[in-house]
């Protein structure tokens, strides 16, 4: 057994006996870790406040025997503290901390996920834009290889027409070739700027129909791909 630093974002943590807590991390080099970080619950622990969900820390863990090591030192790699205080970032910050829970392999290095979400996150301190989780999800399907075909039809590959939502298939389909639910030329073109190098400006745009659309889209875009409903989302949206 061996102590081992890195950079990592707390993604959940739960109880664990009367005074420990269980604390999953996103780490950098290590890929999600599960540790236990002893007496944290007391008043007078010296790190308990630095392992809240969402929180980038400089962590140094003890290799455990089984699953889980041990957090023996953890320090703030940068503070959001007008996140901690808004219920709207709170609200954007848990659905990106779940979404890179329920994707993020154990023990399996993945900075791009890690550089992914410390992003996301910084994003929502800085401006909390209204398309930030739909934008993050997107982002995150087309990293996992998995992102919807939104340019041409999944069955035929028509590129023009009507085409309608059917990511049960895989993305956009023409009404030739059957059914889906009916998208708006506006939401089609701002998902598929997301998925082309036009996030900059997509994070840029007002909410409204269109930032509800896309959202409703990345939000089951993600649920297909993960085939369980995402809780924070449904907070976030008072569902």
């Amino acid at each position: 057994m061996s102590l081992y630093r890195d950079d990592a974002v707390v993604l959940r943590t739960y109880k664990l006996g009367e005074a420990d807590r269980i604390v999953v991390l996103l780490t950098r080099a290590n890929g999600k870790v599960r540790a236990v970080a002893k007496g944290v619950r007391r008043t007078k622990s010296k790190f308990g406040s630095r392992l809240e969900p969402g929180s980038h820390i400089e962590v140094q863990l003890h290799e455990g025997r089984g699953d889980l090591d041990i957090v023996t030192q953890a320090e703030t790699a940068e503070s959001r503290p007008r996140t901690r205080e808004d219920m709207s970032r709170l609200g954007h910050a848990a659905a990106l901390l779940e979404a890179v829970d329920l994707v993020a392999q154990d023990r399996q290095p993945n900075p791009r996920l890690f550089d992914m979400l410390v992003g996301g996150l910084r994003t929502i301190e800085d401006r909390n834009p209204p398309l930030i989780a739909a934008a993050f999800y997107l982002k995150l399907l087309a990293a996992e290889g998995v992102a919807p075909e939104l340019h041409t039809c999944v069955v035929c590959g028509e590129p023009d027409g009507d085409l309608v939502l059917a990511l049960e298939a895989g993305g956009v389909r023409c009404r030739t070739c059957g059914g889906g639910r009916p998208i708006s030329d506006e939401a089609l073109a701002v998902s598929r700027a997301v998925l082309g190098g036009g996030l900059v400006a997509v994070l840029d745009l007002p909410d409204g129909d269109v930032a509800r659309e896309v959202d409703t889209l990345a939000t089951a875009a993600l649920e297909g791909h993960l085939e369980r409903r995402l809780r924070s989302v449904r907070v976030l949206h008072g569902a």
